[in-house]
């Protein structure tokens, strides 16, 4: 039979200890010193155990029923109570809680750049922490991980949401590997997002070239704006590439852009940190009509740090939105027809188009990163120079053959192809 406090109270001691049961392998064990200590005896992969509750009156009848029915419940889930507690008792509680726990992770990173390493925390102080900051990352399951996550994705941030959910399965197998947890309810996430369908920038169909470098050459904006655009168009690098890069990366000798992995901080300036995308060094190899370009910038911004400066302060690199509002300004809708990212687009199918030139001298120029990792072990040093040296040529010169006439690249490639 169940026990009952009357029962509590009318057990004396013995000579020896004993036990008083209760239901779900509960008991009272009754010492000869009249203390009275509450147990669960369960069995855990095939073993025997014995959990204490705590000690009677402090915890009464119904609060060990209570810590019974947790421990019970947790044997169900295959989590050892007995571990369990014993993991509890090795971290502090102010360690315990789920911002504690990813601070530790997020420290222990030390592959990461700085900039990228802050960039992680951010996200997680803006939108995790306020979620399930101080909950014990013990008693967190999948959904309540799911929070913050699902929260992301109301707001239409797919790509953060999607970037939260890797971080957040990141932190709990850390705690799960650091024995914190014994089971990583964020496994269980995957598949909870909405897929979502990738826009890919707008970009003009090949055909419209000869239109588009109508209107770039007669467009009345700032100098220093038609130049960078233009450029843009001629050596399609991403605009954060362009806005920050600094003078000294430009070797006019030998024909040759050297975009660092990181640049020197811009103070005040945001992302001006930015280098390469892929945070390895990117060259680039100037066509005769970059160079000019260049050449033109030079006569603008050659006194300052700066290629590309902004219009009020050349200490400062001119706007992010500068070659899109020109865009804008010729006509163009940058949100469907093209924006300064579509140049890539634009290149890239040009080059491949053409047939005259290799996957991986188009990837690399791209600078895109190689998703098979076994592939990439093989081609990582390999640059393709001298192929993307012809090719950023060819491709200049298709532009100019498109000054006044459509044609395809493939049928300029058959013409022209190089030597």
């Amino acid at each position: 039979m169940a026990l009952t406090d009357a029962k509590i109270r009318a057990a004396k001691p013995d000579e020896k200890s004993y036990k008083l049961a209760d239901s779900g392998n509960m008991f009272l064990l009754v010492h000869p010193n009249g203390s009275r200590y509450w147990r669960l005896r369960y069995r855990f992969l095939g073993k025997e155990k014995t959990l204490a509750l705590g000690v009677y009156p402090e915890v009464s009848l119904s609060e060990a029923r209570e810590k019974r029915d947790s421990a019970r419940k947790l044997i169900a889930e295959g989590t050892d109570p007995c571990e369990q507690k014993r993991i509890k008792k090795s971290v502090p509680e102010t360690a315990q809680t789920f911002e504690a726990i990813a601070r530790q992770w997020h420290m222990s990173n030390k592959k990461w750049s700085e900039s990228h390493s802050e960039k992680i925390l951010k996200s997680l102080e803006t939108h995790v922490f306020p979620f399930i900051g101080l909950r014990d990352i013990t008693t967190l399951r999948t959904p309540d991980l799911l929070v913050p996550v699902k929260a992301a994705e109301t707001k239409e941030i797919y790509e953060i949401a999607a970037r939260l959910q890797q971080r957040i399965t990141a932190i709990m197998r850390y705690a799960a590997q650091s024995g914190i947890i014994s089971y990583n309810p964020a496994v269980d996430m995957a598949g909870a997002l909405t897929t979502v369908k990738r826009q890919h920038r707008p970009a003009l169909a090949l055909n419209r070239i000869p239109e588009l470098l109508e209107r770039l050459n007669t467009y009345q904006g700032q100098p220093l704006t038609r130049l960078a655009t233009r450029l843009t168009l001629l050596i399609f690098i991403r605009s954060s590439e362009l806005r920050f890069a600094r003078w000294h990366e430009i070797d006019f000798e030998n024909a040759m852009w050297t975009i660092p992995p990181e640049r020197k901080p811009i103070e005040g300036v945001k992302y001006s940190h930015r280098g390469a995308k892929m945070r390895t060094e990117h060259l680039v190899p100037l066509s005769r009509q970059a160079l000019d370009i260049l050449k033109q910038v030079h006569t603008i911004s050659g006194d300052h740090e700066l290629i590309f400066t902004g219009d009020h302060n050349p200490w400062k690199p001119m706007s992010e939105n500068t070659v899109n509002n020109a865009l804008r300004l010729m006509g163009y809708d940058t949100k469907v027809d093209v924006c300064g990212h579509g140049f890539r687009a634009m290149a890239c199918s040009s080059l491949i188009e053409s047939g005259l030139w290799s996957r991986d001298a188009v990837e690399r120029q791209m600078s895109h990163q190689e998703r098979n990792g076994v592939r990439a072990a093989y081609i990582h040093k390999a640059e393709h120079l001298e192929e993307r040296r012809l090719m950023l040529q060819w491709w200049a010169d298709f532009l100019d053959a498109s000054q006044n006439n459509v044609i395809s690249p493939f049928e300029y490639a058959k013409m022209n192809a190089p030597e």
